[in-house]
Order: C-alpha cells, then sequence, then structure tokens
C-alpha cells in the first residue's frame, strides 16, 4: 500500500512549521525527505528536531537552497516538494524552481506560503514587499509550468493569539483590551500541526492542482471584538475596551522602526483590512480546506484560549 504514496522532500523540517509538517507525512506514511544544511547539526534546539524526527523515519538530504546540483539529486528521489522557509528566504525559492523545472519529475510544488493570500493582501505600501516576494515567486511557478498548490492557512495561533492579539504582550489581558478599527474585521487562526494535516491531504489531491487552498474553519474565524467577548466569558469579566482608530494604528506602524513594526502591520492587515475574509473562497476559484477535508479535527480558537486560563 505505502509504495503508492507519493515521496515527499519537505524545505524547512527544523523551522516550526516544517516540522509539523514532516511529522504529518510520516504519519500518513509518505517517504519523506528533509533537505537540512549542515549548520543545523550543531544548533542543539535543530538537531534535538532532527533526531525526532530521523526516529519516526526521515530521510535527511544535506544541503541547501544555494546549491542547484544537490537540490537537483533530491528532486531526482521524490514526486512533490513543499517549501516552508521563513519569510526572509522566500526569494531564495528561484533556484529551486528552476531545479524543479530541470529534474522534470515533480508532480506538485508547495511554496513557502501558509499566510494570508499574497495576492490579495491590501497592505503592499507597509508591509516591506513581505506580500509582493511570494506573489513573484507565484509568478515565476506559473511561467514555468510547474503543478502547484498554494495553501494560505491565515494566522498561526501561536503568533498573535496567546496576547489576544495585543502587541507586546505575552498573556492575554485581564483587565484592558486594545480593539483594532472598529473591531469587526474578521480573521483566522490555525494551530500549526492542524494546518499541516490539511496541507498533506492536498498532496496527492487531484482537487488540489494548480489551486489555492484556504482554511477557514468553523470556531477558527473571528473579529476582534467576537475574540475579545469569548474570552470575557471564560474568565467570567468584562474588560475595558480601547479602541485604536485606523489611523492611529498607521500612525503608530510608521513611528516604529522595521522590522519590530511588522506585528503591527499583519494585525492592521488581518482585522482592520480584513485580508483574509473580505472576499469569498468560491468566487476567487478557490477550495476551503475543511470542505475538502471534513474527516479531520482541529483545535478551535475557543479551545486554543482555554489552554491561556
Amino acid at each position: 500500500m505505502e509504495s503508492n504514496k507519493s515521496k515527499i522532500l519537505i524545505i524547512g523540517v527544523t523551522g516550526r512549521l516544517g516540522f509539523e509538517l514532516a511529522k504529518a507525512s510520516l504519519n500518513s506514511s509518505h517517504p519523506t525527505f528533509g533537505l537540512v544544511r549542515d549548520s543545523a547539526f550543531s544548533d542543539t534546539h535543530k538537531s534535538q528536531k532532527l533526531h525526532t524526527l530521523s526516529e519516526e523515519g526521515l530521510t535527511l538530504i544535506k544541503g541547501s537552497l544555494q546549491d542547484e546540483d544537490i537540490l537537483l539529486e533530491a528532486l531526482k528521489q521524490v514526486d512533490i516538494v513543499i517549501c516552508a522557509v521563513s519569510s526572509k528566504q522566500v526569494h531564495e525559492q528561484k533556484i529551486l524552481i528552476s531545479a524543479i523545472k530541470r529534474a522534470g519529475c515533480i508532480k506538485r510544488f508547495l511554496p513557502s506560503e501558509f499566510g494570508a493570500d499574497p495576492d490579495r493582501s491590501q497592505v503592499s505600501n507597509l508591509d516591506h514587499n513581505f506580500y509582493s516576494r511570494k506573489s513573484e515567486i507565484r509568478r515565476i511557478i506559473e511561467a514555468e509550468g510547474i503543478p502547484y498548490t498554494y495553501v494560505c492557512c491565515n494566522l498561526f495561533t501561536s503568533v498573535l493569539l496567546p496576547s489576544l492579539v495585543q502587541p507586546g504582550r505575552k498573556a492575554p489581558p485581564r483587565d484592558e483590551v486594545s480593539i483594532f478599527g472598529d473591531g469587526t474585521a474578521k480573521a483566522v487562526f490555525m494551530n500549526e500541526n492542524d494546518v499541516a494535516a490539511f496541507v498533506i491531504n492536498t498532496v496527492d489531491d487531484a482537487r488540489t492542482l494548480n489551486k489555492v487552498v484556504y482554511m477557514r474553519p468553523r470556531g477558527n474565524v473571528y473579529s476582534m471584538n467576537e475574540l475579545v467577548g469569548i474570552w470575557e466569558g471564560k474568565i467570567g469579566k468584562m474588560l475595558k475596551k480601547i479602541y485604536i482608530t485606523e489611523d492611529e494604528l498607521l500612525k503608530k506602524i510608521r513611528d516604529t522602526p522595521y522590522p519590530e513594526n511588522m506585528e503591527l502591520v499583519f494585525i492592521y492587515s488581518a482585522f482592520v483590512k480584513g485580508d483574509q475574509t473580505y472576499f469569498s473562497v468560491e468566487s476567487s476559484g478557490g477550495l476551503e480546506g475543511t470542505q475538502l477535508y471534513p474527516q479531520i479535527t482541529y483545535t478551535t480558537v475557543s479551545e486554543f484560549l482555554d489552554t491561556l486560563l
């Protein structure tokens, strides 16, 4: 049975999402390979992750996105490539795309995305090309005729939710809470391990070929007003609400140096502009993950907030 499972190469297995992708791939009995830089073995945290994954059956290939010859050798062993490098390395996927084109054997490429849809972002004047770099990679993939799936899972619960979207805070507020804009724009949160389960399901699915898959799970799509309401219900207390206007937030973004201001840019994008939810998935020609794979269970925002009590 396992021989007809596609072979998957994951780039970035020591990262937070990459590690979960590798675990999910192995759990689904895919022969799984990880491209790993030499430096990862001398980093205690990363080498611990690599040891865990090796024990679970991951095949390690030493190399980097800069070395097209090593990439080519790695690609010849697999069917699917998933890239989960950090946003700083998005442009480094250009050599990988060239190698995929040369290899000619890759059935599907999932580039490093996993956030909001870069083609629908409305913050291009503020984000220091965070999204335009991802859009540029999409256009190169499409121009080269490489089969793809783009996965947009929006925000990770580990990023803004532990503070209830309060910049600079580590824990959710117990007295007063800042709400951005009018608090009605809805954003989407997903746990990394849940994202990984959905991603691995897409790789051999003909429905997701050359499509964008969006995550909008029930119980994970909320406005700031709703998030605050859920939290108030859990702590049994009303919080004092301080509304930060769009102009005030924009001023704060301008007055805060880059990259420290990127957290505010993401809040502006998600909770003021509504970049994650202002469009309909169906009419944009995309697919929604929980409709494709209703069998996958996932952590809801409410369940995540319970862990913060």
